[in-house]
């Protein structure tokens, strides 16, 4: 077993969980403090806008045993500053490695109208209670505000369940902001075909009572309103302590902050990708899960990088989008297929090489390109636009 001083995480989501059970499993034997706003132990974000609103059996607790760990868990206490301590909404905690996982917090439209979000576990608890039929007399009016992830999952979900949806998207097209107007333009018919009232291009003024004003005159009437246009790292407390901010908490390749002994994960950390130039911050499962690893083998003397091709995935409307790469470097796109069909891929080409791909129901392509991406191979454009021809024999070599 190792000893290497007092490890506090700030943050109880699956990073600072992943952190805690990677610690241990490398035989870390110091003491660990984990402390999470959250009144609730650790568990998986991703089933909450997906299958949890549909099946009410599933769980999805990670099922900590803190008492097996030899753990501190402290729930529903937040952050609140960083000094020579932690401080907590609850107290201060002296540390010889701190952990920041803090995460993201959803952003709120104005108005004085009650808006729900879909970030936590009871978030997802109060909306799948609404969309139970016989939880209402009549079908629920439900709008959400934003067409990215979240939203797109979440109209999937309530359109399902018999609610009347509408989506409202301020910019020119489903997931514009993730994945460019041209792709996320493809995906627009599979809210029509599902009965979901698209608009996009339609700002939202405020949120009101009974629905929606929106820029320039009109309204949405709705009973129900969800915010889905995003997240921010909850990195406010960390002003003035010394580490330093970048849309979110600026991490090396090896996950350390500007402060020593201090490192960070998850949907707050914005990490320096060595494979695309650049600094990224991504707030997906497969970040939170990988992370740990990296950060757990640094404080115990280690001298790994986190330097992954990124994925992620959605389920709507009945198909399954996955996503790996970056392409906001991306000199140009190419398609695998016709985005009208039931299956295609998106792929984002620089400099004679595969960046990115988006696949619609084409698990091997997303396989095979993640493969070409991470081997950063140049590629024959002619035989990876042909949907007949498998991914990977693209590569030139």
């Amino acid at each position: 077993m190792t000893e290497s001083g007092r490890v506090v995480v700030a943050g109880a989501g699956l990073a600072g969980f992943r952190t805690v059970e990677e610690l241990r499993e490398r035989g870390f034997a110091g003491p660990i403090t984990l402390i999470g706003a959250d009144p609730r132990p650790p568990y998986d974000r991703p089933p909450l806008s997906k299958k949890f609103l549909a099946e009410p059996d599933l769980d999805p607790s990670l099922k900590a045993d803190f008492a097996a760990l030899d753990v501190d868990f402290r729930p529903d206490e937040a952050a609140a500053g960083l000094a020579g301590e932690l401080v907590t909404s609850r107290g201060a905690y002296s540390f010889d490695h701190l952990v920041l996982a803090t995460g993201a917090l959803p952003v709120a439209l104005p108005g004085d109208g009650r808006q729900r979000f879909l970030r936590t576990y009871d978030d997802a608890l109060a909306l799948r209670g609404l969309l139970e039929p016989g939880q209402r007399r009549k079908t629920l009016r439900l709008a959400i505000v934003g067409a990215g992830w979240i939203g797109a999952e979440l109209a999937t979900a309530a359109v399902a369940h018999g609610a009347r949806v509408t989506v409202v998207e301020a910019g020119p097209a489903p997931l514009a902001a993730a994945i460019g107007a041209p792709v996320g333009a493809q995906t627009a018919r599979w809210y029509a075909e599902a009965g979901v009232d698209l608009r996009v291009a339609t700002a939202v003024e405020a949120v009101r009572p009974g629905g929606l004003a929106l820029a320039g005159g009109g309204q949405v009437e709705a009973d129900e309103v969800v915010t889905a246009v995003g997240v921010r790292p909850a990195t406010g407390w960390l002003e003035g302590s010394g580490v330093r901010l970048e849309n979110g908490v600026a991490v090396d390749a090896r996950l350390r902050t500007s402060r020593p002994g201090v490192y960070a994960a998850g949907d707050c950390a914005a990490f320096e990708s060595r494979r695309f130039g650049r600094r990224l911050r991504m707030e997906h499962w497969d970040v939170a899960l990988h992370q740990p690893d990296v950060v757990a083998a640094n404080i115990l003397g280690g001298d790994e990088v986190y330097d992954p091709v990124p994925y992620f995935w959605s389920e709507q409307f009945g198909r399954m989008v996955q996503y790996a790469g970056y392409h906001g470097d991306a000199e140009s796109l190419l398609w695998r297929g016709g985005p009208a069909e039931p299956t295609w891929s998106a792929c984002w080409l620089a400099g004679g090489r595969l960046v990115a791909i988006l696949t619609v129901d084409r698990p091997r392509d997303l396989l095979q390109g993640r493969r070409l991406i991470a081997a950063a191979a140049p590629v024959d454009v002619s035989r990876l636009a042909d949907p007949q021809i498998p991914v990977k024999t693209a590569a030139i070599t």
